[in-house]
């Protein structure tokens, strides 16, 4: 249940950073998450951070606007 919620996370990113969305974003965050998986307990952590990180970028954007 967690690789699927990273899935879509990390395919709603990037479709938000693209702007047209599609399924381009379904079908990186599928190959993100497949890979995620097979990388185990330190990609999901790796995976998590960099999550952690874009999120707190994206709200100090916001802030500044």
């Amino acid at each position: 249940m967690i690789r699927n919620l990273i899935g879509a996370f990390i395919g709603n990113r990037i479709d938000r950073r693209d702007g047209r969305g599609g399924v381009k974003g379904a079908a990186i965050g599928y190959v993100a998450q497949r890979a995620i998986t097979r990388m185990g307990v330190p990609g999901m952590v790796l995976a998590g951070g960099y999550g952690l990180w874009k999120m707190r970028s994206d709200r100090r954007k916001q802030r500044k606007a």
